[in-house]
């Protein structure tokens, strides 16, 4: 047997399979250890990918090379694009996936990837040695007693590390339902300075669809033009005419409100049992009736598990209260009257570590070729992890391997870079989400355009493969072709008043370009191709999917405003940013700086000016004051 590699990753969750591929598709011999090889990417919550925010952080992954795009196409039974009633620069693909089809398609992957080893086990040791005076990684050892040496170890246990599962009252020790903690690791690793915390996340009750009276709620079909996840995959073709599933809308009442009520003595988030620090923006039933008492009613969506399953997900009823509290609650729902359930809703504990003990490559400061990605970093999502066991993965095949540049992700070209960035140099305090509003330069950061922006950063650290940088290319150029085309082409007032009319918008009084009429609010490229026979034939003559392209180019003109006074304001940004910090001062005896900056600014030791001032508790002031130092 073997017992040297080049990277072992620990966990197989979203973020462990991206960083395994990762690695191995970069020439790491690579070893994937699993504590059950038929849970490999489970989806522990609701089986869905995307939505606000994470589906661009998705289509990032697919842009830079990952697989979570292209596993979520080939395995979603609903496909839908979010906030399309707003601008283009906030949509958001999301998609229901088959939860037993999903495992399945990322095992394919995985036992198809060369120089990929997977085996199952569990890690209870971190192995090191010591290097000049620093630790640095040596291996692992596992449950099976068996020592598995590697330069580059990367951590991707999600809530398994030392989890502790709430029903009510009753506690059970557990990673995921029915699944035992991992226990001892997270000990192993803070002897080494890494700070352990702890933090809750919950999951709701899983319904028999056979006990649901589905009259009694609102049906939620899916997009029939199916935006998918993925560039560029010809596997999901196969799976484009799949049959989609629709979800269902249903409200909570105030009799299920008392019933739950009745109950909050004996729910482990409010009786004392539940110290850790939950989500705010995935609020449990029970906190939702506390913080917003003055709502009579709560809106839940019931989603399919899979194709060929009666497993539905109760979406926005995510609750530890008793089994019965649950039960007697539903059935207080004219849907749900004679409803059977499954398994109940919990609560889990788990430990995670302070990621601002980490190096943007999610390399520990402290230990040399140790590297965390997912929720043991303090997030939670599917889509977070995978992105951080991406980069991890990358990184950790370059420290292997001895060479190779980090991805270059920043918070000016991804939400990639403003997630990593947040964890870096903001930390948690409560389990980390993305949200649009994080990213400051959002307008950049469109779901359309993940591809120009990262397929580049991907083909540079070896990712991409040639078919994909072939259409990539293809595709850049009809977006540059169509792009000439909209600019120069002039239009004339008999080929399109008639059309605005219709639409209910206000004619043209003289000919215009057509980039200058398609800037108009209620404008779609789409739609003019339908009335404008020159730019049908060119969008015919595209080599590449025309919505991929024309979704682009019409966001491209329509923002095109805002994109330009975005990217002064990152100019202006960056000629102090890029400042280097670390090591020059000594923060403890600036007394310019307030007592909380001084503070922070040690605990942190940012390498950059640009990463001090994103520090909560730095003040402009005092990055003024190093401003002044450094002109100095």
């Amino acid at each position: 047997m073997k017992l040297k590699y080049d990277v072992i990753v620990v966990g197989a969750g979203h973020a462990g399979c991206e960083a395994a591929h990762a690695a191995a598709r970069l020439g790491a011999e690579t070893l994937l250890i699993t504590m059950d090889m038929n849970k490999i990417a489970q989806m522990s919550c609701n089986p869905a990918v995307g939505g606000i925010a994470k589906g661009q952080i998705v289509r990032e992954i697919d842009a830079l090379g990952g697989m979570m795009g292209r596993v979520a196409d080939r395995t979603a039974i609903q496909r839908r694009m979010l906030n399309r009633s707003k601008g283009a620069a906030m949509w958001s693909p999301r998609a229901q996936c088959d939860r037993m089809s999903f495992i399945t398609a990322w095992r394919h992957v995985l036992d198809r990837t060369p120089g990929l080893y997977i085996w199952q086990d569990q890690v209870v040791e971190l192995l090191t040695e010591d290097c000049g005076g620093q630790q640095r990684t040596r291996g692992v050892s596992t449950l099976l007693g068996v020592d598995f040496e590697a330069p580059a170890v990367i951590i991707t246990a999600g809530t398994f590390l030392n989890g502790l599962m709430h029903v009510g009252r009753t506690q059970i020790p557990g990673g995921r339902t029915a699944e035992a903690p991992s226990l001892h690791l997270a000990e192993s690793i803070a002897t080494h300075g890494i700070r352990v915390g702890r933090m809750k996340t919950g999951t709701p009750v899983r319904i028999d669809a056979r006990s649901v009276d589905f009259t009694q709620m609102q049906r939620q079909d899916g997009d029939t033009d199916h935006h998918r996840f993925s560039f560029f995959d010809p596997e999901a073709d196969n799976t484009a005419a799949q049959q989609q599933l629709p979800c269902w809308a249903v409200y909570t009442n105030a009799a299920v409100h008392d019933r739950l009520r009745r109950s909050l003595p004996e729910s482990p988030l409010y009786n004392g049992q539940i110290q850790s620090t939950g989500p705010r923006y995935c609020p449990s039933i029970e906190t939702k009736l506390v913080t917003f008492a003055e709502r009579d009613q709560h809106l839940l969506y019931l989603e399919p598990e899979g194709a060929d399953t009666q497993e539905y997900y109760l979406n926005g009823f995510s609750s530890s209260m008793p089994i019965e509290a649950q039960v007697e609650a539903l059935r207080l729902i004219p849907a749900f009257r004679n409803v059977r359930i499954y398994r109940p809703g919990y609560a889990i504990e788990y430990d995670y570590f302070d990621p601002t003990q980490l190096h943007h490559t999610l390399e520990s400061r402290l230990v040399q070729g140790l590297f965390m990605a997912g929720q043991v970093n303090g997030t939670t999502g599917y889509e977070e992890a995978a992105a951080q066991g991406l980069v991890a993965g990358i990184c950790a095949a370059q420290k292997a391997g001895g060479d190779g540049t980090p991805p270059q992700l920043t918070r000016q070209n991804s939400y990639i870079g403003v997630l990593i960035d947040d964890l870096v140099t903001k930390g948690v305090d409560e389990p980390y989400r993305m949200f649009t509003s994080r990213a400051e330069y959002r307008i950049l950061l469109r779901q359309d355009n993940a591809d120009h922006r990262l397929t580049p950063v991907g083909t540079a650290v070896g990712l991409v493969d040639a078919q994909r940088r072939e259409h990539h290319a293809r595709k850049e150029d009809d977006v540059a072709r169509l792009t000439r085309f909209i600019g120069q082409y002039s239009v004339r007032l008999r080929d399109i008043n008639a059309y605005l009319e219709q639409a209910g918008l206000e004619p043209l009084r003289r000919g215009c370009k057509l980039a200058t009429l398609l800037e108009r609010p209620g404008i779609s490229l789409t739609e003019l191709c339908h009335v404008l026979p020159e730019l049908r034939a060119e969008v015919d003559a595209l080599a590449t999917p025309p919505t991929d392209v024309t979704d682009t180019v019409e966001a491209d003109v329509k923002y095109s405003g805002y994109t330009a006074q975005t990217q002064q304001d990152i100019a202006r940004t960056q000629a102090y940013a890029n400042l280097p910090l670390r090591g020059r001062y000594d923060y403890a005896h600036i007394e310019a700086l307030s007592n909380e900056a001084r503070e922070k600014l040690l605990r942190h030791d940012p390498a950059t000016l640009g990463e001090a001032a994103r520090i909560p508790g730095v003040s402009p002031a005092d990055i003024n004051v190093l401003l002044v130092l450094h002109r100095h």
